[in-house]
């Protein structure tokens, strides 16, 4: 814990009723309220200063809504592109990059953006937490969890399905304050989600709270916040692969809060957020107008799973029908859902390396493969200001320089537990 911090102010606000709530310490639904709606955090700062001194993500501290501050963290790197602006024709392309290319001052080992979340939402947790912090997921977050609790000593549950366990590399062995819950072969991200809310009924534990914590989505904001306080101004264009779109959603409000501020512009980005086909439930209910998620058969949704690269995009019940979601925040800022093919994302993949000098994970590629469909359709200016959001990169060269340590399982689930089991099982797992 950095010393010398003052908790962040900050209220939250119903984004169904308006209504504002202070925090009761880990507030993820309004109290009281019928209809379900995200919370918003308010901060007493409208103006955002950037802390600077080497304080990593904590730089936007007073746009996070935070207890105390975690050592180690690094924030996203926004640097105007080159090499691939000028391979796709664009004078004005900016890359928010988070990963690992120590070249450009990214120095997130787990290199993914979701080291952004994992310390934002551990910075919220009292000190004194004692349950043990239930997260569901696909790869990505969990590893940047299971870093930050590892180093922080903050009792954590894993919940990651069996096949995607290979995402679990570390540069050094795990405090055994991190365990690793699996469901079993063939299961899914919403398999992993669906063991964690069984956890989180079990005495001891406690819901992260996905999209619905306001510090992981104002963590994944900071790479807005980046972008804006590196650029000068409010891009006009926001281009991210999508699993559940809490990032876009983060983005959105972040943008919001831009505005407010008063020094970066008053225009709203739109969100061109895609998917990786053939698994395409937010791009299918989006293009048939829909608020509502369309139906998709669990077995055709595994199915879809199994086809597409970019594994870290397979949720099937995204946060996009709620109040104040995705589908809010596509709606409030003329944004659109695309979609890329595995080939496409290979393509991408390869044409960031050679252009920019460094390897992108299969989401970022597909953020980039869609924004390359949306020029050759003559869809966007060619000057336009254009962010692109490369979520995770740098794997493989932190895996070159890099001795690895793999999380193995502590506990073993099949596809759909029953509570009983779960409780059972977990009951035997010591912190």
């Amino acid at each position: 814990m950095q010393s010398g911090f003052t908790p962040t102010n900050y209220t939250l606000q119903s984004q169904a009723t308006g209504k504002i709530y202070n925090d009761n310490g880990w507030m993820l639904d309004a109290p009281g309220e019928d209809k379900p709606s995200l919370i918003r955090a308010i901060y007493e700062k409208k103006q955002l200063h950037l802390r600077g001194g080497g304080t990593g993500l904590y730089t936007f501290a007073d746009w996070l809504p935070l207890k105390r501050t975690l050592g180690g963290s690094s924030a996203p790197v926004t640097y105007k592109s080159e090499g691939l602006a000028a391979a796709l024709g664009l004078s004005n392309l900016w890359i928010t990059f988070s990963g690992y290319w120590p070249e450009k001052g990214a120095a997130m080992t787990t290199c993914s953006f979701k080291e952004t979340e994992a310390y934002s939402v551990c910075g919220r947790m009292d000190p004194g937490q004692k349950q043990v912090l239930v997260v569901a997921s696909a790869g990505n977050t969990a590893r940047a969890f299971a870093r930050v609790c590892s180093e922080n000593n903050i009792p954590l549950l894993l919940c990651v399905p069996r096949d995607y366990i290979n995402a679990l590399w570390f540069d050094k062995p795990l405090n055994p304050c991190v365990k690793l819950a699996v469901t079993a072969h063939g299961s899914d991200y919403f398999d992993a989600i669906h063991l964690s809310n069984l956890a989180t009924q079990c005495e001891g534990f406690l819901a992260e709270g996905g999209a619905k914590n306001v510090a992981r989505r104002d963590g994944m904001g900071t790479t807005v916040l980046s972008a804006v306080t590196s650029i000068g101004r409010i891009p006009g264009y926001y281009f991210q692969a999508v699993g559940s779109g809490t990032g876009a959603i983060a983005a959105w409000e972040a943008n919001l809060r831009l505005i407010a501020d008063g020094r970066f512009g008053s225009n709203k980005m739109k969100l061109m957020v895609s998917q990786n086909a053939p698994f395409l439930p937010i791009y299918e209910a989006w293009k048939a107008g829909s608020r509502a998620m369309l139906p998709y058969d669990d077995d055709l949704a595994r199915e879809h799973v199994t086809e597409i690269d970019a594994k870290v995009l397979s949720n099937r019940k995204p946060p996009y029908p709620i109040i104040g979601g995705l589908f809010d925040a596509l709606t409030d800022t003329g944004g659109d859902v695309l979609k890329a093919t595995n080939r496409d994302g290979r393509a991408a993949k390869e044409l960031f390396y050679e252009t920019e000098g460094v390897d992108i994970y299969s989401a970022s590629a597909i953020a980039l493969a869609s924004l390359i469909h949306t020029l050759n359709e003559g869809r966007i200016d060619r000057d336009a200001l254009i962010m692109l959001n490369i979520t995770g990169a740098g794997e493989d060269l932190f895996k070159s320089t890099h001795s690895l340590f793999y999380k193995e399982p502590d506990v073993h689930f099949g596809i759909t537990p029953s509570s009983d089991e779960v409780k059972e099982k977990l009951a035997r797992l010591t912190w």
